[in-house]
């Protein structure tokens, strides 16, 4: 564990305003550690770093914030990891733009674990819902940790599925670990903190601003082998990651949906520019060497006669009563008991609209 006054100098440094991860590494290759680094002079400092942001290294930082994080860092399951530590996330130093300072919640032991990135809609459909969970359970199983970044949707179902599962999983936030966002997710929070863990690179206090969140994507894609897309609008946040995993030298993976869904429009888009077409978590582990050790199925046995007429006529597209008495030429009756059935077991998802949705 590093000494106090180490903890503090690199706080420090990650509080100096307008200082960017590119310019905190610029000035550690130059002065080699953050306490070089604030006993330099103006002048030194202005031959690194623009003249405003020396001229804020010179000037200090607020100690309250510094005193209320070292406060934050009492707590067993806090840290702060650097550029310094032996267990910095080793994928991470080999992108572009590796965060010089993270702050941890929970395991720490999975900082370098074998991981891979979920992520989607936050408007997702109870398929992709679904889809996210189970393949995120699987691969857990298989021994990738999970990493996503807390939004609703897609990610909340994978980090549930990664818990499940034995390699647990990591959440990538864009706030203030002391934050928690959206607060829907406060007991999924508290979970990952316990079974798994939250890293961010933003200081505590940091409130949710719009730019941050693509940053942190950079992270998520960065720390894991592989990113799957489950399900994606073509202006999804989802795709800023993948294409930052390609740019990463990462695997891309994507679900394919139905051409008529606008959420399946971005995965289809990673399909056509060379993604993997993944129809379950094997199409994935097989291309890192894992074995499927808990096959967590999107398929069920289906039911026999008239209720298969009617789930072979639904499909997995979204439609409605009329439609389906039109295709299976049963009763409007018949229709939405059997709906109401397959919703209680689970078959079928009931839509705003009275639209339908078979689940699996």
């Amino acid at each position: 564990m590093k000494p106090m006054q180490e903890i503090e100098s690199w706080l420090a440094l990650g509080l100096v305003d307008g200082l960017g991860g590119e310019s905190m590494r610029r000035l550690l290759r130059a002065f080699s550690t953050p306490a070089e680094i604030f006993s330099a002079n103006i002048t030194a400092l202005e031959r690194v770093v623009k003249r405003k942001v020396a001229y804020n290294i010179v000037q200090g930082v607020d100690q309250k914030r510094i005193a209320a994080t070292l406060k934050w860092l009492e707590e067993p399951a806090n840290s702060i990891i650097t550029l310094a530590d032996r267990d910095y996330p080793s994928l991470l130093l080999n992108i572009p733009d590796p965060p010089p300072l993270l702050y941890f919640k929970g395991r720490r032991e999975l900082l370098n674990s074998h991981a891979l990135a979920v992520v989607g809609s936050r408007n997702a459909t109870p398929q992709g819902l679904a889809n996210a969970e189970a393949f995120a359970e699987a691969a857990s199983n298989a021994g990738l940790c999970i990493a996503s970044g807390m939004a609703s949707g897609v990610d909340a179902a994978a980090h549930r599925g990664g818990l499940r599962g034995s390699a647990a999983s990591i959440a990538v936030v864009g706030t203030g670990l002391d934050i928690v966002y959206p607060a829907g997710n406060r007991q999924l929070a508290h979970e990952l903190a316990e079974k798994g863990a939250l890293i961010s690179e933003f200081p505590l206090g940091t409130p949710a601003i719009g730019s941050n969140f693509p940053r942190r994507n950079r992270i998520i894609s960065g720390m894991s082998r592989g990113c799957l897309v489950v399900e994606a609008a073509l202006r999804s946040g989802s795709l800023i990651t993948a294409r930052q995993a390609l740019e990463q030298g990462r695997e891309v993976f994507a679900v394919p949906g139905s051409i008529h869904s606008p959420l399946s429009k971005g995965c289809h888009a990673l399909i056509k520019e060379g993604a993997k077409l993944v129809e379950s978590a094997d199409d994935i582990l097989c291309e890192f060497g894992y074995r499927l050790m808990q096959s967590a199925t999107l398929d069920a046995d289906g039911p026999e006669g008239e209720e298969s007429v009617l789930l072979a006529h639904l499909g997995h597209d979204i439609t409605n009563i009329d439609t389906l008495c039109v295709r299976s030429g049963l009763t409007v009756e018949m229709v939405s008991a059997m709906l109401l059935a397959f919703e209680l077991d689970g078959v079928v998802a009931s839509l705003p609209g009275g639209r339908y949705q078979r689940l699996r």
